[in-house]
């Protein structure tokens, strides 16, 4: 029984990864795609904006079918549509066309990410839930780490295509893992209505906890920043600093790593202390960081090695923010999970979505407006953490 529970956690990790190993694996590739299509970079970068608003459109689709339907059929058409968008991308001939199939792409797998967290929220209680968070985000974790060094080496051996003939195996791969080896926690209530008017009612009624929308936005807010790190990084790290492609793809994988210690501290530190103060003060570093890199652009101090420095400290703040908030807007919620979930991921993909799409908007050859949308995003969640803390009271 151990086996197969920890096979289950491995099949949920994996579908939690899907959506960041897509993002991630082909930022190496900005450039290149960029030459190959005769575009910019920061147009390029839209197919990037174009992922998130697919994947928090998509949960608000998934999040309803995954109450009524069970976990698993949804699921797994999520899969097959992805995969399809996956090998269409090999496909395209303008980059306009790129940004519609990522769009397409995340359609798909935000399934898989929306499936994930209600089964955890099946099986867990809140302090529980948070552990098994930390320890999908683990397997989240590693895809920054593997994604670009992958990505990269595809383009020493090969064009930027094979990236999406990738991608379409891996989502095939995860397909049959789903399909044979993942058990269904939670077979659906066929009572549901799916009228819009219904399902409406279902994600106001979700909305409309103080629990779920305080925790909600303070985490989408916070991981907001790691999005505009994401949108920036390609230009900031190979252009901006003259790094090659296989040197960004280290470096990226170097700062991924600080999410991996942190989610791992996260569950030692819960075993002392809960995912409210744990989140808090987490926020708070990240705050003083984004700030710093504010300062160290300003004053002309932000070398290469500082700015590494201040992004992975960054990303560890992260790693510690993103699975207890997600734990604890969840907490109230089993019935409604995957319309909870769907809303979760829903605002913070809109979020992310929003802060990459404003760091290529203000684009202007320098660092500061991934940096700046960093600080702001840590900032203001710090806000609101500290509003909270007054308002609404958790049993965790």
């Amino acid at each position: 029984m151990k086996a197969n529970k920890n096979i289950t956690l491995l099949i949920l990790g994996l579908l939690s990864a899907i959506g960041p190993f897509s993002i991630d694996m082909y930022l190496p590739a900005f450039d290149t795609i960029a030459t190959d299509f005769n575009t910019s970079v920061d147009k390029v970068q839209l197919s990037l904006t174009s992922y998130f608003v697919g994947i928090a459109i998509g949960q608000m689709i998934y999040g309803p079918l995954l109450d009524k339907f069970g976990r698993k059929k949804p699921l797994m058409i999520g899969l097959i549509i992805y995969a399809l968008a996956s090998i269409l991308c090999v496909f395209a001939h303008h980059v306009d066309h790129l940004i519609y199939l990522r769009f397409l792409q995340a359609l798909g797998s935000c399934a898989g990410m929306v499936a994930a967290r209600a089964m955890v929220q099946d099986y867990y209680e809140s302090r529980e839930a948070a552990r098994v968070f930390s320890l999908l985000m683990l397997v989240i974790a590693i895809s920054p780490i593997l994604a670009p060094s992958a990505g990269a080496f595809l383009l020493r051996h090969a064009d930027w295509h094979y990236i999406f003939i990738i991608l379409f195996a891996i989502s095939v791969v995860i397909l049959l893992c789903t399909k044979f080896f993942l058990p269904e926690s939670y077979a659906g209530d066929r009572s549901l209505s799916l009228a819009p008017k219904q399902v409406v009612n279902k994600f106001r009624e979700v909305l409309t906890n103080k629990i779920f929308i305080s925790y909600c936005l303070v985490g989408s807010i916070a991981s907001a920043g790691l999005y505009a790190y994401l949108a920036g990084s390609s230009f900031v790290m190979q252009q901006y600093y003259g790094l090659s492609q296989s040197e960004y793809g280290l470096a990226f994988a170097f700062v991924a790593s600080a999410m991996i210690v942190a989610t791992q501290i996260n569950r030692w530190l819960l075993k002392r202390w809960n995912s409210v103060q744990i989140s808090r003060i987490a926020n708070i570093g990240q705050s003083f960081i984004g700030l710093l890199m504010i300062v160290s652009l300003v004053t002309n101090t932000l070398s290469f090695t500082v700015l590494l420095t201040l992004i992975f400290f960054y990303l560890m703040a992260h790693g510690f923010i993103f699975p207890n908030t997600s734990a604890l807007a969840l907490s109230p919620f089993k019935a409604l999970a995957g319309s909870a979930s769907a809303l979760l991921g829903c605002i913070q993909m809109g979020m992310g979505a929003l802060t990459s799409a404003l760091v290529s908007y203000l684009h202007n050859n320098t660092a500061m407006p991934m940096a700046a949308v960093m600080a702001g995003c840590a900032v203001v969640a710090l806000v609101l953490h500290i509003f909270v803390a007054f308002t609404v009271k958790v049993s965790n």
